[in-house]
């Protein structure tokens, strides 16, 4: 053989043979249908870049925000389980038609602080894993929304304030409570929200501070009062056949992620709130919080919902009575 030939034949080789041994990447495309500038789309950007980083390029995911993927909210679990997206950020409470147990957190002024939201994860946390296996997904992180206040034409001082008010709802449990108030409650998923308030469909939301400052809340409502009545939280879940086919590495390397960034995407939300609050006020809005007297009468009509969901739900019953034994 000639030298030439020689030289060639042992680079085909050595071509071959790092072929053979390279590890071949894996892309994912993530669903997440708040905007970029959203806290939790920046979260899911920096989970995604340190996933990159953790497994040395072998994962990679590209985030695709503002629900470009074709998915809306209400859909993000089933999107998961099915395979149409390997991993998703999902807002939970758009979830319950799936499981109804994962609408406890929801429950109004079950979980009105943080401090109360984390406590509440530590007993309802292995209930949404159990239901996540059962829908072919893992949860890797979950992270709260700041409180949910109200957005409405008129400041609301009193339970008559609120009467007729037509106001969108994320959930059953917004609906249920904003009826038993005596407002008209509309439950729309998020992308229809602004649509719905420049048509006159709704006059009201209910949503966080971080949100408002999204759909640019003051050309519409006038008014923000902090009720922060309800909690709720997303998470960040991924298809288990597309888990199972990463390496064991690599699935510890995300693992650890995960567990390293979720306490500092909580504090996110924590800053979230103040930030996007004095935005609110920069551009006009009258921010209020309600009285004590009107807070004491939601927290009243809010026990019968309770009542009412763990009978609805008797699997949520020990969880809610577990976590308010410890909230005393």
């Amino acid at each position: 053989m000639k030298q030439g030939k020689i030289f060639a034949f042992g680079a085909a080789c050595a071509a071959a043979l790092a072929a053979s041994t390279a590890v071949a990447e894996t892309n994912w495309d993530m669903s997440i249908v708040w905007p970029e500038g959203n806290f939790h789309t920046q979260n899911a950007m920096a989970f995604a870049d340190a996933v990159k980083e953790a497994t040395d390029g072998e994962v990679v995911i590209t985030v695709h925000s503002g629900g470009a993927l074709g998915i809306k909210g209400p859909e993000g679990m089933a999107a998961v389980r099915d395979g149409l997206v390997p991993i998703a950020e999902i807002l939970l409470n758009q979830q319950v038609g799936e499981a109804p147990v994962l609408g406890i957190e929801t429950l109004p002024f079950i979980a009105p602080t943080m401090a109360d939201v984390a406590l509440l994860h530590k007993f309802f946390r292995p209930k949404l894993d159990e239901v996540a296996a059962s829908m072919n997904q893992k949860v890797l992180y979950m992270v709260p929304w700041p409180g949910q206040a109200v957005y409405s034409p008129n400041q609301i001082n009193t339970l008559e304030d609120l009467a007729g008010l037509k106001i969108r709802v994320v959930d059953a449990n917004g609906n249920d409570f904003f009826g038993l108030l005596g407002a008209t409650p509309i439950q729309m998923p998020w992308g229809e929200v602004v649509p719905s308030l420049a048509a006159g469909t709704i006059e009201g939301v209910t949503t966080s501070s971080s949100s408002g400052v999204d759909g640019s809340f003051w050309e519409f409502t006038p008014y923000m009062s902090t009720f922060n009545w309800q909690a709720s939280s997303n998470i960040m879940s991924v298809n288990l056949d597309a888990w199972n086919a990463l390496s064991q590495e690599d699935r510890n390397a995300i693992e650890n992620v995960a567990k390293q960034m979720e306490p500092v995407f909580w504090q996110n939300s924590r800053a979230e709130d103040e930030k996007k609050i004095a935005t609110l006020r920069e551009n006009g809005m009258t921010v209020t919080a309600p009285s004590a007297e009107l807070k004491a009468k939601l927290e009243e009509k809010s026990k019968e919902l309770w009542e009412a969901f763990t009978t609805r739900v008797p699997e949520a019953a020990p969880i809610i009575e577990t976590y308010l034994s410890m909230r005393k």
